[in-house]
C-alpha cells in the first residue's frame, strides 16, 4: 500500500517540445509544484509500442472511424476505405507525429501527482487550452487545424489520465529498474507530519 504522496503518473514530452526546447519550461514547472522525478530517458518511439500505448480497441476504431465517414458523406467527400481503418488513422498519424523525432519520456511522483500534472498541462486542444497552461501559453495548434493538414494535433506532452493508466504506461515504456526511489528536501518540508529536523 503506497503512500499518497507516492502517486506516479507518466509524461512523454512529444517531438514539438525537444524541438522548440522547451523541455527545461517544462520540467521547471513540474518541480515548482513540489512534484518529484524519478525517471527520466530519451528515445525514439516506435509504432508498435505506441498502439500499445494508446491502448484503442476494436469498438474506440469503429466509433471513431463512423464518425470519421458520416463527416466525409456529409461533405460530399468520397470514403475511400472502411470505418475500421479510418478509425485506425487516427493512433497512426500519431504514431508518425511522436516518431517523427525523440521524445523525453518522464516518471513523476507526489500526492496527486497524475491530477497536478494534468492541470499544469491543460487541455488537449491548445488553442482552447487556459491562460497558465503549458498548452496555453506554449502552442496555439487545434484540431480543425490540424484535420485541415491532416496529422495529429502538436499539444507538446502526453499525460496519464488516470494513475491506473499510469503505471500500465510506466511498465509499457520504463523498467522498474530505471525508477529512482529517493527523499528530497521539498518532501521533507511537505510531507514531514511534524517538521521533525526542520531545524537541524
Amino acid at each position: 500500500m503506497k503512500h499518497p504522496h507516492q502517486e506516479r503518473t507518466f509524461v512523454i514530452l512529444k517531438p514539438d517540445t525537444v524541438q522548440r526546447s522547451l523541455m527545461g519550461e517544462v520540467i521547471r514547472r513540474f518541480e515548482q509544484t513540489g512534484l518529484k522525478c524519478t525517471a527520466m530517458k530519451m528515445f525514439v518511439a516506435d509504432e508498435a509500442r505506441l498502439f500499445k500505448h494508446y491502448n484503442k480497441d476494436e469498438a474506440w476504431f469503429l466509433k471513431k472511424g463512423n464518425n470519421i465517414v458520416e463527416n466525409l458523406k456529409a461533405a460530399g467527400k468520397p470514403v475511400e476505405k472502411d470505418a475500421l481503418e479510418y478509425g485506425k488513422d487516427i493512433i497512426r498519424a500519431n504514431a508518425v507525429y511522436m516518431g517523427a523525432a525523440p521524445v523525453v519520456a518522464m516518471v513523476w511522483e507526489g500526492n496527486q501527482a497524475v491530477g497536478v500534472i494534468k492541470k499544469i498541462v491543460g487541455s488537449t486542444e491548445p488553442s482552447t487550452s487556459d491562460v497558465g497552461t503549458i498548452r496555453g501559453d506554449y502552442t496555439i495548434d487545434s484540431y480543425a487545424h490540424s484535420a485541415y493538414e491532416d496529422r495529429a494535433v502538436r499539444n507538446l506532452i502526453h499525460c496519464s489520465d488516470m494513475p491506473e493508466e499510469a503505471e500500465r504506461e510506466i511498465a509499457l515504456w520504463m523498467d522498474e529498474a530505471e525508477v529512482m526511489t529517493y527523499t528530497t528536501a521539498q518532501e521533507r518540508i511537505m510531507y514531514d507530519v511534524n517538521l521533525d529536523g526542520s531545524n537541524e
